[in-house]
């Protein structure tokens, strides 16, 4: 699958969200590093909460890690009018909700959960591929010779 497929079936994913989710306002896919990988979040800047998301998440590790508790999860952060829930995605991304209030909070980490998986396994994919492309097969140029008589077929 080319990178162009997994962006789209990624943002397929943030879409679905969008309709499984129904107070959900706006979804993004960001890499540790701060970067936008897709996202759906109308009315917000993209980079803004992409690098935010980063900056969060990378504080979130780090309580975790000191308090003993574990890898990173997720991390919910509650306003005055509804909340940003942020989930890991892969090795190297996260999802982030954003969600208007009365948000139903367990449906909000139910999909949380099951849509950064799927969306963390798109990216691991494509990473993989990218940094181990499929090897190449040799043209019948590139072959050596062959010594002798090939032998019969049978």
């Amino acid at each position: 699958m080319e990178p162009a497929a997994e962006t789209q079936e990624v943002l397929a994913e943030l879409q679905r969200l969008r309709t499984a989710i129904p107070l959900l306002s706006g979804s993004l896919v960001a890499g540790t590093d701060g970067y936008v990988l897709a996202h759906d979040t109308p009315g917000v800047e993209p980079e803004s909460v992409a690098a935010l998301t980063a900056t969060a998440l990378g504080v979130a590790v780090r309580m975790a890690e000191a308090t003993g508790r574990g890898d990173f999860g997720e991390l919910l952060v509650r306003g005055e009018s509804g909340c940003i829930a942020s989930y890991p995605a892969g090795s190297s991304a996260v999802l982030t909700l954003l969600a208007e209030d009365p948000i139903d909070v367990d449906a909000l980490h139910f999909e949380g959960r099951r849509a950064s998986a799927l969306i963390g396994e798109l990216i691991d994919a494509a990473a993989h591929r990218a940094t181990c492309p499929a090897p190449s097969v040799p043209s019948p140029r590139q072959l050596p010779p062959q010594s002798g008589p090939l032998p019969p077929r049978t």
